[in-house]
């Protein structure tokens, strides 16, 4: 996975939210939709963005779909920080 692609899944502020919430605990898409008030397309949008750019992932349990973080995305995240400030190309 390309470190631009997981720094642009964060650039935005509400993916930012979501990743911060699902940080608390897993969520179901029913109950993000609740706190975050965005319409269902546009929740699916982020959630894609994010589970594209291996930061989270889904599972489905009967119709809920669970969304919860990803601590392989963090890792890779972190270590391309660290390329970064190290003066390596990540």
């Amino acid at each position: 996975m390309a470190p631009a692609r997981r720094f642009a899944a964060l650039a935005d502020p509400a993916r930012l939210t979501i990743l911060a919430r699902l940080g608390e605990e897993p969520r179901c898409v029913c109950e993000l939709r609740e706190e975050f008030g965005l319409a269902s397309n546009l929740l699916s949008y982020h959630l894609r963005i994010l589970r594209e750019a291996g930061l989270v992932s889904g599972a489905r349990h009967g119709r809920r779909v669970e969304y919860r973080i990803e601590a392989n995305g963090l890792e890779a995240l972190k270590q391309d920080l660290e390329a970064i400030t190290a003066g390596d190309t990540p």
